[in-house]
């Protein structure tokens, strides 16, 4: 991961537990309601409410690929959201039902959306 700083220590933390894939650092910055969607082509493939989902969902997804790697693009930031352009490339670790089979290389860019509340994220939108 390439180090960025962008002077905003939540903003800083956040991306650096997105991209390094660190799921206890990012539980502890969400808030218990959280809200967590992914779209593929605009249409939806994953969501989790509150916290507890967000792990199970965050966890699971991991385990999807054997090899993976983000890289932050760009970054706008606002009072209460963000929007981070992200990279991805990722090695699956086990064949998908009606898809790609284990091996296959996906490499995507994606949009993450998040929503601010004080300290917390509340929502979070994954767009590729």
């Amino acid at each position: 991961m390439n180090a960025r700083v962008f002077g905003n220590p939540f903003v800083d933390r956040y991306l650096a537990a997105y991209i390094g894939f660190d799921v206890p650092a990012l539980l502890a910055m969400l808030s218990e309601d959280v809200c967590f969607e992914t779209y593929a082509n605009d249409r939806l493939t994953a969501s989790a409410r509150g916290i507890a989902e967000y792990e199970a969902l965050a966890r699971s997804s991991g385990a999807l690929f054997s090899e993976r790697s983000q890289a932050l693009r760009s970054l706008s930031l606002w009072s209460d959201r963000g929007m981070a352009v992200i990279d991805f490339r990722g090695t699956l670790a086990r064949d998908i039902p009606d898809g790609p089979p284990a091996g296959t290389v996906l490499e995507l860019t994606a949009r993450s959306e998040f929503r601010f509340q004080g300290d917390r994220i509340t929502r979070i939108t994954n767009r590729s």
